[in-house]
C-alpha cells in the first residue's frame, strides 16, 4: 500500500507538471529531456494502472470512471463504548455481587479531506471534539481487496456504574449511577483488518465507500476477511481502589485478537448513480490471549468489624498497627489512606470469542461529482476468569467529492 501511494504522489505531480507552459528558450536542453523521460514513464505507469483498474472487472456492473483523480471533503463522528464485567463472593459470607462498569467517552468529530488516484490516496483531518483523545485511521480499496487500519486512545472519568447483590443466590439490592471517577481509566485500542471480495468483478465495496468506481447493476458477494485487534484497559491509580477491589483486583487488562470470518456485502442500484451497501461479517478469534494486572492494597471486602483498633499503616511493612495486613473498606476513615502495589499478572489464551464486523454505505454520483455516507460497526469481547470486558468502535462519515 505504501508503494502505490508514493506512485499516486507521483501521478499527482505528473499532472501538475503537464499543465506547466512550456519552458523558455534558456532552459537546458539536457535538463528538459530529463523531464520529458521521467514524464513519459510516469504516464506509462499512470496508463498501467488504468488498464489494470479497468481488466480486474466486468464493464456491465462496475464502471471505471475515465477521470482518476478524487478530492473528498469529509466529516465524521467517531464513537466508543467500553463495558466492564465482574462477578465476585465476599470473603466468609454467603453474599455475592454482579458489578459493571460502563464508559462512553465524547464522540470523536473531525472534518478533513482526501484526495487520491483510483483507490489509494492520502488522507488529513482535523478534530472538532476535546478531550475525545486521539484517533487515527488509513484505508485502501481495489477490486478484489480492502485495507483498513484504526487507532484510538482515550481517557474519560465519567463512568457508569450498576450492581446487583445476592445473599443466598437471592437479590437483595439493586444499584444504578452515573458518577466520576476519582483518576480517569485509559483505554486503547488498535484495528487492522483485510478482506478478499470473491466478485470482484462485479460486486465494490469502494463503489459505496470511497467512489473510485461505480456500481452499475445490482450485485453481492462474499467476503474472507482477518482482523487484528489489541487493546488495553488501565485503571490502576490509588484512587480507583475501591474499583479494583471490586474487579477482583484487577487494575489493568491486554488482549491481543487475531479474528477471521466469511461475510457477505450486497450493493444494490435502484437506478443509475444510486448505490446502497449492506454487509455483515462475523469473525471468531484464533487467538486470544488476555493478560491481567493484579494489585494488591491494605483494603479488602471482607465483613466489617465491630471494633476499629487498626490505627494507621505502614507501608513498608505492608501492616496496619494492629498487625493486620487488611482492613474492610466498608470502615474506611477520612483520615484513612488507601495504599496499592503489584502483586502479579496472569495470562490466559483461550479460542472463539464471537465478534462482529457491520458496514452500510450509501453513493450517489452525478456527472463529475458524488456525495455519500458510511457507517461501520465492531464488537469486540474477551474474558477472564469472573471479568468480562466489551468494547464497540462505531463510526458514522459524510463526504462530497469530485472527479478530476
Amino acid at each position: 500500500m505504501i508503494g502505490r501511494t508514493m506512485i499516486c504522489c507521483l501521478l499527482f505531480s505528473l499532472n501538475v507538471a503537464g499543465q506547466e507552459t512550456a519552458s523558455s528558450d534558456s532552459v537546458d536542453v539536457d535538463s528538459t529531456r530529463v523531464k520529458s523521460t521521467l514524464i513519459g514513464r510516469l504516464r506509462q505507469v499512470q496508463q498501467y494502472l488504468d488498464n489494470k483498474a479497468r481488466r480486474k472487472v466486468d464493464p456491465s456492473f462496475i464502471e471505471v470512471p475515465d477521470k482518476p483523480w478524487r478530492i473528498i471533503l469529509r466529516e465524521k463522528e467517531n464513537a466508543v463504548y467500553v463495558d466492564y464485567n465482574s462477578y465476585f463472593e465476599r470473603q466468609g459470607t454467603n453474599e455475592s455481587m454482579d458489578w459493571r462498569m460502563s464508559f462512553e467517552p465524547p464522540v470523536a468529530s473531525s472534518v478533513g479531506f482526501w484526495v487520491g488516484y483510483r483507490g489509494t490516496g492520502i488522507s488529513f483531518s482535523k478534530s472538532l471534539t476535546k478531550n475525545a483523545g486521539r484517533y487515527f485511521s488509513v484505508s485502501s480499496t481495489g477490486a478484489k481487496y480492502g485495507f483498513n487500519f484504526r487507532l484510538r486512545r482515550f481517557s474519560t472519568s465519567d463512568v457508569s456504574l450498576s450492581s446487583t447483590s445476592y445473599e443466598d443466590g437471592k437479590v437483595v439490592d439493586e444499584y444504578n449511577q452515573d458518577t466520576l471517577m476519582y483518576a480517569p481509566v485509559w483505554i486503547r485500542s488498535v484495528y487492522v483488518n483485510g478482506y478478499y471480495v470473491f466478485n470482484g468483478r462485479r460486486y465494490s465495496q469502494a463503489a459505496a465507500y470511497n467512489q473510485s468506481v461505480i456500481q452499475r447493476r445490482s450485485a453481492g458477494s462474499f467476503l474472507l476477511g482477518a482482523t487484528w485487534y489489541q487493546s488495553s484497559f488501565d485503571y490502576s491509580n490509588r484512587g480507583n481502589v475501591i474499583y479494583m477491589l471490586l474487579s477482583q483486583n484487577t487494575g489493568r487488562i491486554k488482549v491481543h485478537q487475531a479474528n477471521i470470518g466469511i461475510g457477505y456485502g450486497y450493493n444494490f442500484v435502484p437506478f443509475r448513480g444510486l448505490v446502497i451497501n449492506a454487509m455483515a461479517m462475523p469473525t471468531i478469534s484464533l487467538y486470544n490471549r488476555v493478560k491481567v494486572y493484579k494489585y494488591d492494597c491494605n483494603f479488602d471486602l471482607s465483613p466489617e468489624e465491630e471494633t476499629d483498633d487498626y490505627g494507621t499503616f505502614d507501608p513498608e511493612t505492608r501492616k496496619w498497627e494492629n498487625g493486620k495486613a487488611y482492613k474492610s473498606a466498608f470502615m474506611i476513615k477520612d483520615e484513612d489512606r488507601a495504599y496499592f502495589w503489584e502483586a502479579g499478572e496472569d495470562t490466559d489464551y483461550s479460542m472463539f470469542r464471537l465478534n462482529l464486523d457491520l458496514r452500510l454505505g450509501i453513493a450517489y454520483n452525478w456527472k463529475d461529482y458524488f456525495i455519500g455516507a458510511q457507517a461501520q460497526f465492531n464488537r469486540f469481547s474477551y474474558k477472564k476468569d469472573e471479568c468480562k470486558v466489551v468494547l464497540i468502535d462505531s463510526y458514522a462519515r459524510l463526504s462530497l467529492g469530485v472527479r478530476l
